[in-house]
């Protein structure tokens, strides 16, 4: 993710129960939401339609806190803590703020700043900031080499009991490349505390799913970054969250060459080397995270990258269309094409 624009009318757009030929049997409730910029779908094993709609409920409920505190362009608590920090002053934070900024520090920290959410800064400057695909020339180079020069950071933060300040005017705070992962950890959560414990949170395509349908695993898909439908697929294992980061997500084209929102902190510009990442890992936050980093590492540096923020199931693809995996993500995911002509496993 990656935040993307958040229209949290919370649209019901479809509503299916869907029932087995014998009625008697669990059933599988879903309902999708147009919540955090995109298509929410929830899915929900063995519970009957009240307990369903309640658990929809509380989860779109908790999606609209979630937009209410961490959008990064329109009025939210971020863009009021980033303005404060811009200003060279303290802003108070309560305990949940502090847990998602100090998440991302460590995040930041373990990927070797290459998930950089301090770098909004350079996010806005290619004009993902905005509800609109940005339109026009990539900008100035002598923009982009300022900011790099900057180098702004999450550890140029300070957070000292509830007082979060920073010493660089450039720290611009975009939580989007763990917001996704955050909201569908916390979704999760609360239908937890309501005794489902059978269910995916799908949030356009990166997801968290925990138990089961019944004897079957949940089976999910993993897209295709340069072709209509699935390259791959998988079963969920108990608890586990599936995230992928690609330059097709957001994007702008200009006399021919493609520029996606994925900016590598270390040169300002679009990450060049890699089309898709498929993270596996228990935490939605962390798995968002690792996604956008390792896209940024590279075929060079993706297994150190993803070794260092704890994840040992990846698929990359460059864009060559080669495709590396770690041993055990080659283990899990089966082929929906032709056997990949370069496919490459490292431990």
């Amino acid at each position: 993710m990656k935040l993307q624009p958040m229209r949290l009318a919370l649209v019901v757009v479809s509503l299916g129960l869907l029932l087995s030929a014998c009625e008697q049997r669990p059933q599988v409730y879903q309902q999708q939401v147009l919540a955090l910029g995109t298509l929410v779908d929830i899915s929900l094993y063995d519970v009957n339609e009240e307990q369903a709609a309640k658990a929809v409920t509380a989860v779109t409920n908790k999606m609209e806190t979630i937009h209410h505190e961490w959008h990064t362009w329109q009025p939210s608590k971020l863009t009021y803590i980033n303005q404060q920090l811009s200003a060279g002053k303290r802003v108070t934070l309560n305990s949940e703020q502090q847990q998602v900024i100090q998440t991302g520090i460590e995040l930041a920290r373990q990927s070797n700043d290459l998930f950089n959410p301090a770098a909004g800064k350079l996010i806005a400057l290619w004009g993902f900031h905005s509800d609109e695909r940005p339109d026009g020339a990539p900008p100035a180079e002598a923009e982009i080499a300022a900011l790099v020069q900057s180098n702004p950071r999450m550890s140029k933060l300070v957070l000292e009991d509830d007082q979060l300040s920073s010493d660089n005017p450039d720290v611009l705070i975009d939580v989007g490349g763990y917001a996704k992962g955050y909201a569908v950890d916390q979704a999760i959560e609360q239908l937890r505390s309501m005794g489902i414990n059978n269910a995916i949170v799908n949030a356009g395509g990166d997801l968290r799913a925990i138990g089961s349908k019944g004897k079957k695993s949940w089976r999910i898909g993993i897209r295709h970054p340069r072709q209509p439908g699935v390259i791959a697929s998988l079963e969920t294992q108990g608890d586990e969250s599936i995230f992928t980061s690609g330059d097709y997500e957001r994007y702008f084209e200009y006399q021919g060459q493609r520029y996606h929102h994925i900016i590598d902190p270390r040169n300002g510009r679009p990450a060049q080397q890699t089309s898709s990442v498929t993270i596996i890992h228990r935490d939605a936050s962390s798995a968002d995270a690792a996604a956008t980093a390792v896209f940024i590492a590279g075929p060079e540096l993706w297994r150190e990258t993803a070794a260092a923020m704890g994840i040992n199931e990846v698929m990359l693809i460059d864009q060559q269309g080669v495709i590396y995996l770690t041993e055990a993500m080659s283990q899990r995911v089966h082929f929906e094409i032709d056997t990949p002509a370069k496919t490459i496993i490292v431990p």
